[in-house]
């Protein structure tokens, strides 16, 4: 079964912003779907097991944003 885990990421103001931060969460083993909702920062990420939060934070400071 999947988990669901939705973070807040600030910084983002475009749909390349979003990419970034897509493809840097698509990048962690286990990842299945990251939606963006660029307006609110949220991140919502479906993945095969949870995730460590530390994984995901390094992965959106590689994108050049923060986790709330």
């Amino acid at each position: 079964m999947s988990e669901t885990a939705t973070y807040t990421v600030t910084g983002m103001t475009c749909g390349h912003c979003a990419a970034s931060v897509t493809e840097e969460i698509t990048g962690i083993a286990g990842v299945e779907n990251v939606d963006v909702v660029v307006e609110t920062g949220a991140v919502t990420v479906t993945s095969a097991q949870p995730l460590d939060e530390a994984d995901v934070r390094a992965a959106v400071e590689e994108a050049g944003y923060q986790l709330a």
